[in-house]
Parts: structure tokens; C-alpha cells; sequence
């Protein structure tokens, strides 16, 4: 009687996984982050994820650790009932049937039955309203910064002290995790703040993880970290015995940081074309005025030059006239 009602709940659970719709909400939970670990590939000059059948059906029949199985799904009790449900991802075209051609590349298989000793490429690609959402925002943002000419001037001061803002922020953190690095390097030991900050491997969140590392120095550095020390305590001793330099110098960088958020680093003639971009370029009525006085004095000159050409030239005549008079 048992085996009775085990073998009708069974069926019960394939024909509920019949229906496409149910079956799809099975795959969004098997693409997301608690689904089934899987691998990268390159299949057809695109990148792909694939895993092996007895890895899936495992996963149908035995979630890994931790992981919570959605509530609005039934569970999945037998490899057969999971074997039957992965036939039915093949017929569909959820996942397609793949062989390795070489190292991390795929090809199509010609066989499309589902077999646990085989690879499957996922074809599903899961929930991609998240992916259009942030596709819509990325082309709205593009056309408002290609707008930024005739952006509002408040709008655009408001860029200029954002992005002085957050270049200042970095250029904070990155001072302060190299001034702790090198005071606990020198006594012997690695620590960092935020160690993988600028690991281009990792997203957004994972870069800020962890929030510290801490480990001994490798064997070799001693004599590095001697005159790291020598260096650094000159530079205290510097800073200490000429306090005028070193006001200078803390004076000097307080005036950048505020001729930042002025923008006062131009000379005059780049701010002044920073400040008029948007204007048309046309010369002023004084400007023509002058130009046309320039042209007129040019035209004086070259009068003025002609007629003493003339007069030398009469000179000459008169002369030749008196020569052969007293002849």
C-alpha cells in the first residue's frame, strides 16, 4: 500500500513538471544562485554554462546543503521522477545535449537523449526582467550624458563637485590603506583594508569582501623593511624640524583640494572657454570695428610708400634735365 501511494505521488510530481509553465519556474530556481554549481565553457564562439546529468538529477533528488527549495515547487523524491523531468528539459530545449571538443570548448551533440554520463548546456537563461531593467536604465543614463550640453547649470555644477567628491574619496582610500600597510609591514605582517578592492575578477560586492587581511610577511624582506623605516623616519624628522616647509606643503595641498571644487586648476583662457562652451562662437561689433581699422591704416601705408617711390623718380628726372641743359 505504500509503494502504491509513493509510485501515484510520484507521477503525480512528473505530470506536475509536465506542464511548461511549472517546469519553467523550476528552471528559475535550478539558474539561480541556490541552484546547481556549473561550469564555463565556449560553445559555438559563445560563452556557456554547462554540467554533467548525474550532477543535476543529484541536485533534483538531494538539494545541496542549505539550500531552500521553493515553497510553490513539490519535491522530488526518486532519481527515476528526476530522470523523467530531465528528459522533459531536453524535449523542450531548456538544456541541450553538449560533448568537449577540447579544453573549456563545447560542441552540439547529435544525440539529444538525456543520459547522467553526458554534459548538458543550459539553454534557459533564466528571469530577464532584472537584465532589461538595467539595459533600459544604461541607455537612458548614455542619452542624459550625451544631453549634458544643455543640462541646467546647477545640473552641471553638481556633476563637477560629485565627481571631485568621489575622486577625493578614492584618493583617500587608497592613502589610508598604504599608510597602514607600511606601518604593520614594517614590524613583519601584510595587512590591508579591504584587500580585494581592485581585483578586477570579482563584482561589485565581492570586492569589499572581505574587510581586512592580516598575514605574516614572507621570509626575505627584512633588510626592504629596515629601510622602509630609515625612510620614513626621516621624512617624521623632516616634518618635525622644518614645520614651516611642511605648513607649506599642508597649506599648498588644502588650496588645490579648494581650487578643485572651484574649478580654479585652468589657467584663465582654458576657464574661459570652459564657461563660454555653450555660446556661439561669433566675433563682437568691437572686434570687427578694430579689424577694419587695421585694414585701413595697412591701405595708408602702402599709399604712403607709393608716393615716395613717385617722388624719387621725379627727383631723378629733374636732375637729368639740369645735366643735359648745361651740356
Amino acid at each position: 500500500m505504500a509503494n502504491s501511494d509513493g509510485a501515484k505521488n510520484g507521477t503525480e510530481v512528473v505530470e506536475f513538471y509536465d506542464d511548461v509553465k511549472n517546469l519553467q519556474k523550476l528552471c528559475d530556481f535550478l539558474r539561480s544562485d541556490n541552484g546547481p554549481s556549473v561550469r564555463e565553457a565556449i560553445e559555438m564562439e559563445k560563452r556557456v554554462q554547462y554540467l554533467k546529468g548525474e550532477k543535476l538529477v543529484s541536485f533534483l533528488v538531494e538539494p545541496k546543503k542549505g539550500t531552500a527549495w521553493p515553497k510553490t515547487l513539490p519535491r522530488i523524491k526518486s532519481r527515476q521522477e528526476a530522470i523523467s523531468i530531465c528528459k522533459e528539459l531536453c524535449h523542450l530545449q531548456f538544456i541541450h545535449r553538449s560533448e568537449k571538443s577540447g579544453k573549456g570548448t563545447l560542441v552540439v551533440s547529435r544525440v539529444r537523449d538525456f543520459d547522467e554520463g553526458a554534459y548538458f548546456t543550459w539553454i534557459y537563461e533564466g528571469n530577464k526582467s532584472f537584465s532589461h531593467l538595467m539595459t533600459t536604465i544604461l541607455i537612458c543614463g548614455f542619452l542624459f550624458c550625451v544631453c549634458f550640453p544643455i543640462w541646467p547649470n546647477f545640473l552641471k555644477v553638481f556633476v563637477w563637485y560629485l565627481s571631485v567628491t568621489i575622486l577625493l574619496f578614492f584618493f583617500f582610500i587608497i592613502t589610508v590603506r598604504g599608510v597602514f600597510f607600511l606601518f604593520i609591514w614594517i614590524l613583519g605582517y601584510d595587512f590591508w583594508i579591504l584587500p580585494n578592492l581592485f581585483d578586477e575578477a570579482l563584482g561589485f560586492v565581492d570586492s569589499f569582501k572581505p574587510l581586512y587581511s592580516f598575514e605574516k610577511t614572507k621570509e626575505g624582506q627584512l633588510v626592504y623593511r629596515i629601510g622602509v623605516a630609515i625612510a620614513f623616519s626621516s621624512f617624521c624628522w623632516w616634518a618635525v624640524t622644518q614645520p614651516s616647509e611642511f605648513d607649506g606643503f599642508v597649506a599648498a595641498q588644502g588650496d588645490f583640494i579648494m581650487d578643485l571644487y572651484k574649478g580654479k586648476l585652468l589657467s584663465d583662457m582654458s576657464q574661459a572657454d570652459k564657461v563660454n562652451i555653450d555660446k556661439p562662437k561669433m566675433e563682437s561689433l568691437e572686434d570687427i570695428l578694430k579689424g577694419v581699422d587695421s585694414d585701413s591704416s595697412d591701405d595708408e601705408e602702402d599709399l604712403s610708400d607709393e608716393d615716395e617711390l613717385a617722388q624719387m623718380m621725379d627727383n631723378l628726372m629733374d636732375e637729368q634735365e639740369l645735366i643735359t641743359d648745361e651740356e
